[in-house]
């Protein structure tokens, strides 16, 4: 018998938004897709009654409980707690959509703390847990908090995993905004491969916080 937040999910279910999430996540399979849009989630995220049992009732059928537990996870307040719950989490995550959207509060709290983390789940061989770590040194460590030991962990990734190499990408394509005289030379001397040195161009191009000259300079340093 399904659980009373599946039957739920199931009563807030849209068919038509299910098919277009599901196409958005190549790694997820359709059927494991109820169709909940993500304010829905988080709301209903909020009300649940025994949200330490559900925590602990992995793993979940469906894309949507995965989700409403990054959501719990990113409310914990007690750091020792939400990063030993993130470490089991995080092998179940299956797609690009749970990974990004797990984001503890506590760890803006906390960065010292969560530097040993970061460097265990980068080395990880699991998809999602690699790129969960680059997407925490892309929010966290970036702007005044930036180091360049930072940018070569995101360096030393060497993966053909496409959802890894594309937050690679947005990891330079941020840092260039955000750090651009410490970072403009990883792209320079081509330290990065070329499909995540053209991805990181390309993003950078599109974003608002990178200036028509860096955009002209950037586009001359294209492979």
């Amino acid at each position: 018998m399904p659980s009373k937040i599946v039957s739920d999910l199931f009563g807030m279910r849209d068919e038509k938004f299910a098919k277009f999430n599901a196409s958005l996540m190549p790694t997820a399979t359709q059927q494991k897709v109820i169709g909940v849009r993500t304010p829905d989630l988080r709301k209903y995220a909020k009300t649940i009654s025994n949200p330490e049992k559900f925590l602990n009732e992995l793993p979940h059928k469906y894309f949507e409980e995965n989700q409403i537990h990054a959501f719990i996870l990113s409310d914990i307040r007690d750091f020792e707690k939400c990063v030993k719950m993130v470490d089991t989490f995080l092998p179940y995550i299956d797609n690009w959509a749970t990974c990004d959207q797990l984001i503890p509060k506590t760890f803006a709290k906390n960065l010292d703390k969560l530097l040993p983390h970061i460097h265990k789940w980068i080395k990880s061989k699991h998809t999602y847990s690699v790129r969960f770590a680059i997407g925490l040194l892309m929010r966290f460590y970036l702007g005044d908090n930036f180091d360049f030991k930072y940018a070569n962990m995101v360096i030393s990734v060497t993966s053909n995993e496409y959802y890894i190499n594309m937050m690679r990408a947005w990891y330079f394509a941020t840092a260039l905004a955000k750090n651009w005289d410490e970072v403009i030379g990883i792209i320079e001397n081509k330290k990065l491969d070329t499909w995540t040195h053209n991805k990181t161009i390309q993003k950078a191009n599109e974003s608002f916080r990178i200036t028509p000259i860096q955009k002209r300079f950037l586009a001359a340093l294209k492979i």
